[in-house]
């Protein structure tokens, strides 16, 4: 079995879709709009005067690189493409009452993706990359691949750390973590549109601090939700908005609750633009996590050098 490492940086060409228009395109998901409101009554919702948020929040998030794209030979003479990434998640507990934040948890993780069988495990240095099979080896199959992983250490992690009365929020949408005790989903980009016209008008006439009515979504999962625009600039119609998620298990009554608690909690860790390009959406916890975790994947030219002599 031979390995061959790609000369190009695996991250040429890669860029972030904005989001600052609207979502692109009409979500063929169902939607239940009158969960907390009769649709002909939606409008903007203001949290209950005297709500304090919970004193302790938890965040979590992963972060994922793709160190470098590999080809193997196997013993047949036959190539497959793979990727050979890191990635890692972690919570970061922050004490509102005591105004400190700190990470909890940290894990990495590394993986050599391939349709190829049997590869044995590559090092680079000490740092060793377990094979990982993967069904196809097209671009997209070797990504959710990775992408896979990195959620199954941010699953792994959710559950850590919890302490009576705390709220969990998950960076993007809360998956196998639906059945966590007071856990949001915070989903920042929107790649569809899930209400109506008449509705969505709501959303882009939010100010700062204030949420839709919560709504109930369905399609392969059900869950309730709701957006929330971020204190910031005024700008594009959907500058600042982000949707909350919350397990469909819930009562009505306990996703609504839910739902007014991250109108007093999110907001307060909203980024500005001066030290986050993706502000106000990427929470400052979030961007602190991100920080940490990119800095334990190492040093990409140092790990891509050592694959590259790994494979020679």
């Amino acid at each position: 079995m031979k390995l061959h490492v790609d000369a190009w940086d695996p991250g040429y060409g890669q860029s972030f879709d904005a989001a600052e228009a609207g979502p692109p395109g009409q979500s063929t998901a169902q939607v239940q709009t009158d969960v907390e409101l009769r649709a002909d009554a939606w409008r903007a919702v203001d949290p209950p005067a005297g709500l304090t948020p919970p004193g302790t929040v938890l965040i979590v998030d992963g972060v994922q690189r793709i160190d470098a794209r590999v080809w193997i030979t196997d013993d047949a003479g036959v190539t497959h493409p793979g990727v050979a990434a890191s990635y890692a998640a972690g919570v970061v507990c922050c004490e509102l009452d005591r105004g400190s934040a700190q990470i909890a948890t940290a894990r990495i993780d590394r993986g050599l993706f391939t349709p190829a069988e049997n590869v044995p495990a590559v090092g680079a240095g000490n740092i060793r990359y377990t094979w990982r099979r993967i069904s196809r080896g097209e671009p997209k199959d070797l990504a959710l691949g990775v992408q896979r992983h990195m959620r199954a250490l941010e699953v792994g992690v959710s559950g850590e750390e919890r302490t009576d009365g705390d709220l969990l929020i998950v960076d993007g949408p809360l998956q196998e973590r639906a059945h966590l005790p007071r856990a949001l989903g915070y989903i920042k980009t929107h790649r569809v549109e899930y209400l109506p016209p008449e509705l969505t008008s709501v959303v882009t006439s939010l100010r700062g601090g204030q949420r839709t009515p919560v709504f109930l979504l369905g399609t392969s999962w059900n869950r309730f939700a709701w957006y929330l625009r971020l204190p910031g600039p005024s700008g594009a119609p959907w500058s600042g908005i982000v949707r909350a998620e919350c397990s469909a298990d819930l009562t009505y009554a306990d996703a609504v609750a839910l739902a007014h608690l991250s109108a007093v909690t999110l907001p307060r860790f909203a980024s500005q633009a001066y030290k986050d390009p993706r502000a106000p959406q990427n929470l400052v916890p979030i961007a602190g996590l991100e920080r940490k975790l990119r800095a334990m994947l190492g040093d990409a030219r140092l790990l891509h050098r050592a694959l590259s002599r790994a494979a020679g």
